[in-house]
């Protein structure tokens, strides 16, 4: 718990909806929705992949089911899915700009379009450093979020590693200038979290499609915040929840607590 006083809010963070897709499930999108509902979310960021063509009848589907989630403030950007065909088009008239800012009470969320028509690989991109340490030089005391589609780092269990955003190290380097606390990302739907320096990376899985690496379920994340005290949990859809990491943004002291195969949890510091 905070000892500073600073009242406490929760973020969701979804990926990797698929809507159109042969694998898509419409009851796991549902009950998330309801789950996030409950809880009742400071900000929802959802990090792409929206669709599987970047067709414009999947674009209407993904944009129907977000709108159930009943939170204010729900940021989306594209995946590498959503800017096939054109695809990025059709997101900026259902969802509007493709690189966005949130500033919620002491919480910032800068969110960008990592994806490049029709290939599946992403970039931040050396104009957009400055644009990126520009919207946090304002922030305030409070967490300071950074969203895009790709990974910054390879996350394990993901096979050959082709996907990590081509200017990965520049981009870290920029949110470390910009004193980023956490960075959301999606993509290859194995949900990881680690620490890289002073930054702590979470990626999510998909959160409502069977397309699925090894044993991986289909889950979401939700990150509680209270004072300079975060702690980020993975849910699954109608099967309960665990915790993947906690922080201090203070410290930068962490514990990380992984799943194993048969349920067992460990924890590393």
């Amino acid at each position: 718990m905070a000892t500073d006083g600073r009242a406490g809010y929760t973020i969701a963070h979804i990926s990797d909806l698929h809507c159109g897709d042969p694998h898509f499930q419409p009851s796991l999108l549902e009950r998330a929705i309801s789950e996030i509902n409950e809880i009742g979310p400071r900000a929802v960021v959802c990090t792409g992949d929206l669709t599987v063509y970047g067709f414009k009848e999947e674009y209407r589907l993904a944009r129907e089911y977000l709108d159930r989630i009943e939170c204010p403030s729900v940021v989306v950007i594209p995946g590498n899915h959503d800017s096939r065909n054109v695809g990025y088009v059709h997101f900026e008239d259902f969802f509007g700009d493709r690189n966005s800012v949130l500033k919620v009470d002491d919480c910032t969320v800068v969110a960008i379009d990592s994806s490049e028509p029709d290939l599946d690989h992403g970039h931040v991109g050396r104009g957009r450093y400055r644009w990126i340490e520009q919207q946090f030089d304002g922030a305030g005391p409070g967490l300071r979020v950074f969203a895009l589609h790709h990974h910054l780092l390879p996350v394990p269990g993901t096979g050959r590693e082709r996907n990590v955003v081509y200017d990965a190290g520049d981009a870290i380097e920029c949110l470390q200038r910009s004193h980023v606390d956490l960075v959301l990302s999606g993509h290859k739907h194995v949900p990881y979290a680690w620490r890289l320096e002073d930054i702590f990376v979470v990626n999510a899985g998909t959160v409502s499609t069977l397309r699925l690496r090894g044993k991986t379920r289909p889950c979401y994340n939700v990150i509680e915040v209270t004072g300079p005290h975060v702690d980020v949990w993975r849910k699954y859809p109608f099967h309960g929840q665990e915790k993947i990491i906690q922080f201090s943004t203070d410290t930068r002291a962490f514990e990380k607590y992984t799943a194993r195969i048969e349920g067992e949890v460990t924890t590393r510091s």
